[in-house]
């Protein structure tokens, strides 16, 4: 069964299908000068590694009115300039190459983000779905990793905390027909995947985003 670390790799694969590239948030890979454009556009970013998951190495960095912040875990560091937060954010990144993500707003349960996990894998020729779930940051925290302290929701039962029934139910039917479109579009450009993992997150209006995917799901 095919594995594929690089979350670059699936995120190109995905921008290059017209349907799935809308649900992608603007994501390139990680230089100075990245940076400082990306956080012109957006009100925060993620850097996230390449390779890697748990939530381990994701921090989250914004531009404040007179100071850039950059959160990893717990932790949020102040910077009074550009430089000095490059300089900070090279510290705290192992030397490998990391992603930059335009930063969503989840929609959130008691003030703690929300995101949702679904599981595929492929039977013979079919492929099933195997969970759809959500996942609810442990206080404190931007990511909602189970390893980081997160905690494991029912998919429905989150978007039912969030948003009126009606869309509640909307909203997960539109992110199973995102992941059966998304599969041959993956499958396709990396033959020999067996199991998927799709992590999508909603924003306070009900859009939805595609965060990342993982072929080695946990």
């Amino acid at each position: 069964m095919r594995q594929l670390a690089s979350k670059w790799l699936k995120t190109k694969a995905l921008l290059r299908h017209p349907y799935t590239a809308v649900y992608i948030p603007e994501t390139c890979l990680y230089s100075e000068e990245q940076l400082r454009m990306m956080l012109r556009r957006h009100a925060f970013v993620f850097i996230k590694p390449v390779k890697g998951g748990g939530g381990n190495g994701v921090m989250r960095v914004a531009k404040e009115r007179r100071e850039y912040t950059c959160t990893r875990m717990e932790n949020t560091y102040r910077f009074n300039h550009f430089k000095a937060l490059v300089d900070g954010i090279s510290r705290l990144r192992i030397q490998r190459p990391y992603l930059i993500q335009q930063g969503i707003q989840l929609a959130s349960i008691q003030g703690r983000p929300v995101d949702y996990r679904v599981k595929v894998a492929k039977e013979g020729e079919k492929w099933i779905f195997r969970a759809v779930v959500a996942r609810h940051a442990r206080p404190g925290l931007v990511i909602t990793n189970l390893c980081k302290g997160g905690t494991l929701l029912k998919g429905r039962e989150a978007l039912r905390m969030i948003y009126p029934q009606r869309l509640a139910i909307k909203k997960r039917r539109e992110i199973v027909d995102l992941t059966r479109h998304c599969i041959p579009v993956l499958e396709r450009r990396f033959p020999g995947i067996g199991q998927l993992g799709f992590d999508y997150g909603l924003d306070p209006n009900g859009r939805v985003w595609i965060l990342e995917v993982n072929t080695r799901p946990q």
